[in-house]
């Protein structure tokens, strides 16, 4: 309890203290967080930050951050640079909408791409759009606009949206269903679905759906409410997590052309407690690897692994917005056999990732922070 109550005042600290300009030295903090299985520091490495969405990390030891109002921020030598990253698209940041995810491209080294998602402008409405630039000089250049989905629509909610790039280098990413849930299940709409392309935007031959007439060749799976997890493992299998409404937020293993079943079969209950479908699975739906209820609304997801945390080797770190920590699944035998909170009250967790150092980052909001946690 004690470990508990000092990482706590140390939060209420810098809720008084921090500002959106550059961290002082009075805004960093370290903590012990205890877990089941080992004792964790937790470090601040970034205050001040305005709804971050997600983060990638350079070679040269940056790491970029996505601020939803359509900034793009660079953390450098242990500082929060002031101003943002010349070059981002014009984002349309209402709602749940603005500027999301944000991976390297697997020959960053080399190419120097960068891949982006946010919610791109057509006329007076949005989608989810992916982009990709070219990092030069702290900035992105030659920023190209890889795929907009369609249809567009005036709804600020339920964009997505993760990105992740496989071992062939096809990269997958995650569109919401704007709030329309009957989206999900056609397949002539790209709302609700994991969009797969080549890595200039151009349709694979071999995607599921490609000459199938009445279908969009750029849909992967299909089924989904709002994805906001997107991870490919060791082993080249997809998972993916996903809002569900009152209840029934899932955790799919995601296989071509599939079908996830929103909202024709689902755990949920509607906001209004009205039931969206009285299935909880179907023929020919593909039911959950895992599911939440009452929901945690999970954001952002990665899969352990490495020395450092080795007694949580392949164990999948999920955020949660509403419940406000981080859940820890242990997978045996093709199921979760244990969940573990860690952090439980700390903040809204909006992603959270194994940097390259094999320490274990994560974005919360509200306040806006940059943590890191490793073992002790």
């Amino acid at each position: 309890m004690k470990t508990i109550t000092l990482t706590f005042l140390a939060l209420a600290f810098f809720v008084t203290s921090c500002n959106s300009g550059e961290n002082s030295p009075q805004q960093r903090y370290s903590s012990e967080v205890k877990t089941e299985l080992m004792t964790l520091r937790l470090d601040t490495l970034a205050t001040g930050l305005e709804n971050p969405w997600g983060m990638a990390f350079l070679p040269d030891g940056k790491i970029l951050i996505t601020e939803r109002p359509g900034r793009l921020r660079i953390l450098a030598n242990g500082q929060l640079l002031s101003g943002s990253v010349a070059g981002v698209p014009e984002v349309v940041a209402s709602g749940q909408g603005g500027l999301l995810d944000i991976v390297l491209h697997p020959d960053f080294n080399n190419n120097q791409f960068i891949y982006f998602t946010y919610s791109a402008k057509t006329g007076r409405e949005t989608s989810t759009g992916l982009a990709r630039g070219v990092w030069k000089n702290n900035a992105l250049t030659d920023v190209r606009v890889l795929f907009k989905a369609s249809p567009t629509s005036s709804a600020g909610h339920h964009f997505g949206s993760r990105i992740v790039f496989d071992r062939q280098g096809y990269v997958f990413f995650s569109v919401g269903e704007r709030g329309v849930k009957e989206d999900a299940q056609l397949l002539n709409k790209h709302s609700g679905k994991i969009i797969r392309l080549n890595e200039d935007g151009t349709i694979p031959a071999d995607n599921p759906f490609v000459g199938v007439s009445g279908a969009l060749p750029e849909i992967w799976s299909y089924g989904h409410r709002n994805p906001q997890g997107l991870i490919i493992d060791d082993n080249g299998v997809i998972w993916e997590h996903e809002h569900g409404p009152q209840g029934g937020d899932e955790l799919n293993v995601i296989e071509k052309g599939k079908n996830y079943g929103w909202p024709k079969a689902t755990y949920g209950i509607d906001y209004d407690g009205s039931v969206i479908s009285k299935d909880t699975a179907l023929p020919g739906i593909t039911g959950p690897f895992y599911y939440w209820t009452p929901s945690i609304a999970p954001c952002g997801m990665t899969m352990v692994k490495g020395d450092a945390f080795k007694r949580w080797e392949g164990n999948i770190l999920v955020g949660a917005l509403s419940h406000q920590h981080l859940q820890r699944l242990v997978i045996q035998d093709g199921k979760v056999v244990k969940t573990e909170k860690i952090l439980d009250g700390f903040a809204r967790f909006r992603d959270v990732r194994v940097g390259p150092d094999g320490m274990i980052y994560a974005l919360t909001e509200n306040p806006g922070m940059l943590i890191r946690l490793q073992p002790l």
